[in-house]
């Protein structure tokens, strides 16, 4: 079976290594271009492009997906299914349509619920205990095809944290794209269409989207420092200065602050602010 892979981010590379595992042939991977990162702004790979390149599997970074010539190149190799996570573009038809088996695409929220880009933090923000994974074949719309497969999973001990929550559904939905590639490829896995009239969407996450009230809800608070640990991670302001939260617990109905990080210092006890 020869698969082409879609996909940028760090969870991408967790699908990249289940696969090549497995002994799947990966023919080749497209990615988003280099980016400017730091403040230097060092032109930078994806994590997928640097785990390609250490495999030897060819990599395509183009600009513009409807571009004939790239088009044709994907065509070449003959794919039998594409995979995509985490790409970061939206896939015109055409291209989802190039292999025999067409595209699947690994969401990390049990569909029609969580369509969008940010279905893992939204999820502990909305205190969705009982979320999961869903393997979807790709259509022109944002997370609207039908589904191929899907796992609901429980994370304990709850909330946990966005990358917690991201790499259990991860590694939920590698096992389940492992499990069901030889049979779907074979066209004996029947798809189901999502019941759209139920579909919830998740908004673009912005950096000021983490800032908190202390004297707030305390557990809403507790699920958006958990929601948003990493980036953009949940703030509070204390005489004019912006102090980041990295470290929190709840118990008995209350939320203990434990580290932060006040702007341009490095993380201490909340107890010493």
């Amino acid at each position: 079976m020869k698969i082409g892979f879609w996909g940028t981010s760090e969870y991408s590379v967790m699908t990249l290594e289940k696969l090549h595992s497995n002994a799947f042939d990966i023919a080749f991977v497209v990615t988003m271009p280099d980016r400017p990162k730091g403040r230097k702004l060092i032109m930078t790979p994806s994590p997928v492009k640097v785990w390609a390149q250490a495999h030897n599997i060819p990599v395509h970074q183009p600009e513009k997906l409807r571009d004939a010539d790239f088009i044709e190149t994907i065509k070449k190799y003959n794919c039998d299914v594409f995979v995509v996570i985490a790409y970061g573009k939206i896939m015109p038809e055409e291209i989802l349509n190039i292999p025999k088996a067409k595209s699947l695409n690994i969401h990390a929220s049990l569909l029609p619920k969580l369509r969008g880009s940010c279905p893992i933090e939204t999820a502990i923000l909305n205190d969705m205990k009982n979320t999961g994974v869903s393997i979807i074949r790709m259509d022109k719309e944002m997370d609207h095809g039908p589904v191929v497969a899907e796992k609901e999973i429980v994370v304990e001990p709850w909330p946990p944290t966005a990358e917690t929550l991201g790499t259990a559904l991860v590694n939920t939905g590698n096992d389940l794209l492992v499990s069901i590639l030889p049979g779907w490829v074979a066209g004996k896995i029947q798809e189901k269409e999502q019941n759209h009239s139920e579909a919830t969407y998740t908004k673009m996450i912005e950096k000021n989207d983490g800032l908190i009230d202390l004297s707030g809800d305390p557990y809403k608070n507790y699920l958006k420092i958990q929601a948003y640990q990493g980036w953009p991670s949940a703030f509070f302001f204390k005489d004019g200065v912006r102090i980041k939260i990295t470290q929190a617990s709840f118990k008995d109905g209350k939320l203990a602050i434990e580290k932060v990080i006040p702007e341009g210092k490095k993380e201490i006890d909340y107890s010493l602010l």
